[in-house]
């Protein structure tokens, strides 16, 4: 069980574990003035509970295609503060259907591409694009957002490009944030946010440092995660 300030995560029974991708999305996605948030591929439901947190009034819509990810969601949901604006369905985002659009998408998405399949059959189908590709869940956010909606992912920074690749023509990057592990190393994650639009947009683009060279976290790591560690050390 892992401790929040506000809320409780078990993962016991979900193939991917509480993470630093998670936290990261979690708390650097703009939901300001969300009504309708959907988080493709919720796992645990760390990323929706973290969104739950810092919207006041958002109903949040977690999907997985993972009968174990959706059952320790809906019970980590049940835990929480924010009960009735959270709810978890076991789906693919291809085939999602939603009577409403959604003001943002959010999704820590699978990324190994060429890599080999985990033996773990759970673990493979939440990390492997095989079981969701970027032009697929590209695809299923142009559908499901309203005209202003939004996309946040994050990714290995080797794959951004790949994504923005995949996202080219449909959606267009409007913020990104390589986050660097420690001061001095190149970026491990990136963070990205798109937009629908039919003007080329000029994207923000920053960088976070989560740790100096010994190993103290940053204060700007620090500042966008004090409402959710307990402590960091």
């Amino acid at each position: 069980m892992f401790r929040f300030k506000q809320f409780t995560v078990c993962d016991e029974r979900s193939a991917m574990k509480i993470g630093t991708d998670g936290v990261l999305l979690g708390a650097w996605a703009d939901v300001e003035g969300d009504g309708r948030i959907l988080d493709v591929g919720t796992g645990t439901g760390l990323i929706a509970l973290m969104l739950a947190q810092r919207s006041a009034n958002a109903e949040i819509v977690g999907i997985d295609i993972s009968h174990e990810a959706v059952d320790e969601a809906r019970d980590n949901f049940a835990r929480s503060p924010w009960a009735k604006r959270l709810s978890a369905s076991l789906c693919d985002v291809c085939s999602f259907e939603s009577a409403d659009r959604f003001d943002h998408v959010v999704s820590n998405p699978p990324y190994f591409v060429d890599s080999l399949h985990s033996p773990d059959k759970l673990r493979t189908m939440a990390r492997h694009t095989s079981s969701l590709k970027f032009e697929d869940l590209v695809a299923s956010a142009v559908r499901l957002l309203k005209p202003e909606g939004r996309l946040s992912v994050i990714l290995p920074t080797e794959c951004a490009m790949q994504f923005r690749f995949a996202a080219f023509g449909r959606l267009w990057l409007r913020r990104q944030t390589d986050v660097v592990t420690k001061e001095g190393d190149t970026p491990r994650r990136t963070l990205m946010e798109f937009c629908l639009s039919d003007k080329p947009l000029m994207p923000i683009v920053t960088t976070l440092t989560m740790r100096h060279k010994d190993s103290t976290y940053t204060d700007e790591y620090r500042h966008l995660t004090e409402d959710f560690y307990i402590s960091l050390k």
